[in-house]
């Protein structure tokens, strides 16, 4: 039997702490209990919202008229062999700890994923990545429940079609499935961490030097320690101390660019008295610019506010809920969007999901 209940606040159970009540709200520990709530939403007619750790959520101010699932089934199982170990998490284990125990076993290929808050089941919905990792290159495959038939579905990670924050649940297949389980291959961390992004290894040479020369869990750990540090210090770990971190994270993704509409950007940037290079790195199809460099040079500094909503101290990225409403959240991000459109060219695309 399931639990259905009314009238339920949204806010809490999303880390911006924000948005209305949910018509329906639904508790599932289990398959049998997700399948019920969802012949039960169907037979209604009633527009589903599947909740996880709501990390990647914006919720309205007038909530959600319809049923909204939350999936509670937890569980964490490593199968450990010569090459590494298959990592088989529920859709609500929480993200965090599915790398923690990974790091703890010395396996590698997710450490640098440290500290993202979420449930493991919409790691691969977005595509999830951090300081030069991303969950596509360790997940082995996805199980689904698709919602109008019902039935049980295995996506191989070659099948899921993940890009840059994408993935085929996020774009063309969305509403169509929901995450149940995820299964992740891991190796045995043989040889020194292998850490691509710059500010990372900088601080594990300044902090635990010797972790860059050692394998196994000791550098696992001190590379987990690194990136925990480097996300609370932009208050993009969850701390109910810290008012800065009521966001849902990175608010923008960063745009990718063709060479030719990169040269118009520094065109552009020149023409308006910027001294500096545009910075970008290479990417598939052209260079990926920076959203928080957009967003600063638009005049977004860290630290801007509208009423109750603005920019966090430490992170241009990140819009936070500093006693306001959704709809200042909203209006905040408007306001950026628009103004990076009018100064740069480049229209910026959020990356949490609103829900009304």
């Amino acid at each position: 039997m399931i639990d259905i209940q009314e009238q339920v606040a949204l806010a809490p159970y999303t880390t911006l702490g924000l948005g209305g009540p949910a018509r329906y709200f639904i508790t599932c520990h289990d398959e049998h209990q997700l399948a019920e709530a969802v012949a039960w939403a169907q037979e209604r007619s009633l527009r589903l919202l599947i909740l996880g750790g709501g990390s990647n959520l914006i919720v309205s101010d007038g909530g959600f008229d319809g049923a909204v699932i939350h999936l509670r089934m937890q569980s964490l199982q490593f199968e450990i062999d010569a090459g590494g170990a298959t990592v088989t998490a529920e859709a609500g284990e929480l993200w965090d700890e599915v790398v923690r125990a990974a790091v703890e076993r010395g396996l590698a290929g997710i450490e640098c994923l440290s500290g993202i808050p979420g449930s493991a089941g919409a790691t691969p919905m977005q595509n999830v990545g951090a300081y030069g990792q991303e969950v596509s290159e360790t997940i082995q495959s996805v199980e689904t429940l698709e919602i109008a038939t019902l039935h049980r579905r295995v996506f191989a990670a070659g099948e899921c079609r993940f890009g840059y924050r994408q993935s085929r649940f996020r774009t063309h297949d969305a509403g169509r499935f929901i995450i149940t389980r995820v299964v992740y291959r891991l190796v045995h961390a043989a040889h020194p961490p292998r850490i691509r992004y710059e500010e990372l290894e900088r601080l594990v040479r300044e902090t635990a030097p010797e972790a860059l020369r050692q394998t196994g869990r000791t550098a696992l750990r001190a590379v987990r320690q690194a990136v925990l540090a480097l996300r609370k210090k932009k208050s993009m770990v969850i701390d109910p101390d810290d008012v800065h971190s009521r966001s849902a994270g990175s608010f923008f993704l960063n745009p990718v660019v063709t060479q030719h509409e990169f040269a118009a950007l520094e065109e552009r940037w020149r023409a308006s008295g910027g001294r500096s290079a545009v910075p970008s790195f290479p990417a598939p199809g052209g260079r990926k610019v920076p959203a928080a460099w957009l967003v600063e040079q638009s005049g977004f500094p860290c630290g801007y506010r509208l009423r109750g909503a603005g920019i966090s101290a430490h992170h241009a990225l990140a819009l936070v809920n500093y006693g306001g409403t959704t709809a200042e959240l909203l209006e905040l991000a408007r306001e950026i969007s628009h103004r990076v459109s009018e100064n740069f060219g480049i229209e910026l695309e959020r990356e949490p999901v609103l829900v009304e």
